[in-house]
């Protein structure tokens, strides 16, 4: 970006949840604040106040959003601007890891997996396997989020190798370490299976490291899309800054 555009950059990261939303009503405040469920809930904001005269100037702003409101699933540092503004800024500062999973059966996970690489600022999220992928999960993300498409693993493993990116397998597994206290480069990607089997066998042997989320319950196993936000909040947590 040019010195003139970093004077509308966000900044290191964005605080509180995506989209404006509002807090849950206390439970003990329901029958006095809640509004009818029949009625629609608008999130966001609306109309900049005081008309076209009043309209912050910069060409990040987008006119018809400031004219009619803003209700799209962003943060509020964002409200108001142009698409293709939130995708620059994102980008000139986007984290060096990235996050992969297979898609063998039409994964339901991967549209919230694609949120979560979002919230956390991935780099890119690879679907490997079927192109097509439920994007209902993703809240409308994957506009800001880059999103490419390998055919087979053996395809995405020469992108890894050519990008000199280590494969970071994420399955609980005999021999994975748990991710806590294992080694998590700073530029990686991160790797899941499918809901159910899991990582396939090529793909595990194309790891280079293989961790695994420490459980406390009877269930073998969580849901992937919880998985893959727990470790890329881990990714971050030890590298973001």
């Amino acid at each position: 970006m040019s010195g003139e555009d970093s004077a509308w950059t966000v900044g290191a990261c964005t605080r509180g949840y995506a989209g404006g939303m509002r807090d849950p009503v206390p439970e003990s405040e329901s029958a006095t604040t809640a509004k009818d469920p029949a009625e629609p809930v608008e999130h966001g904001v609306g109309p900049w106040p005081g008309g076209p005269d009043t309209w912050p100037a910069g060409e990040h702003f987008d006119p018809d959003l400031l004219a009619h409101g803003d209700r799209r699933n962003v943060v509020d540092a964002y409200r108001y601007w142009r698409m293709e503004a939130i995708v620059a800024d994102l980008d000139a500062r986007r984290h060096a890891f990235h996050v992969a999973i297979e898609n063998w059966q039409h994964d339901m996970n991967i549209g919230s997996i694609v949120r979560s690489a979002n919230a956390f600022l991935a780099d890119t999220v690879h679907i490997i396997g079927r192109r097509r992928w439920n994007r209902r999960g993703a809240m409308v993300t994957d506009r800001y989020q880059h999103v490419v498409h390998h055919e087979t693993v053996q395809e995405f493993t020469a992108w890894a190798e050519a990008e000199g990116v280590p494969i970071i397998a994420v399955d609980n597994l005999d021999g994975a370490v748990p991710v806590d206290r294992a080694e998590l480069p700073e530029r990686c990607v991160l790797l899941f299976g499918a809901e159910g089997p899991g990582l396939s066998d090529e793909a595990l042997a194309a790891a280079s490291g293989h961790v695994e989320i420490t459980q406390y319950g009877s269930t073998r196993s969580i849901n992937a899309g919880a998985a893959a936000a727990v470790i890329m909040y881990e990714w971050c947590r030890r590298h973001a800054g």
